[in-house]
């Protein structure tokens, strides 16, 4: 019973992170461009209106698929608590962990795309 509880609450910490990053991003960018903080992609670094405009774009966006992904997360962590096996246990976070991360990683495209529709490739907003 210890372990899925650990495993339940090893599921929620990707929803919780990209939740409280998204509302850090949405409200405020982490300042100037850098190389260590922050949405880091060659079109959000050209300069600092695409640099904010990528954090606050990337902040929506996460809010709302962490909003998402919480109660799902939760929803698919229950069967853990009837599941005899720390093998099964173990094996259903990995499962439920690696569509985070894919969904984490597809989540740059949107991003991507709203600066390419915004900005020209010299990081000017288009008309």
């Amino acid at each position: 019973m210890g372990f899925a509880i650990f495993l339940s609450i090893c599921n929620l910490l990707i929803p919780i992170i990209m939740l409280g990053i998204g509302l850090m991003f949405e409200k405020t960018s982490p300042g100037k461009i850098n190389q260590f903080y922050g949405y880091r992609t060659r079109r959000s670094m050209l300069n600092q209106d695409t640099w904010n405009f990528a954090h606050s774009y990337c902040g929506r966006l996460w809010k709302k698929i962490g909003i998402i992904m919480l109660p799902l997360s939760i929803l698919a962590s229950l069967p853990m608590f009837w599941m005899k096996s720390d093998d099964g246990q173990g094996i259903l976070t990995c499962v439920i962990e690696g569509l985070q991360i894919v969904i984490l990683l597809v989540s740059i495209y949107p991003v991507e795309r709203a600066l390419k529709q915004n900005f020209d490739e010299k990081g000017n907003r288009k008309s």
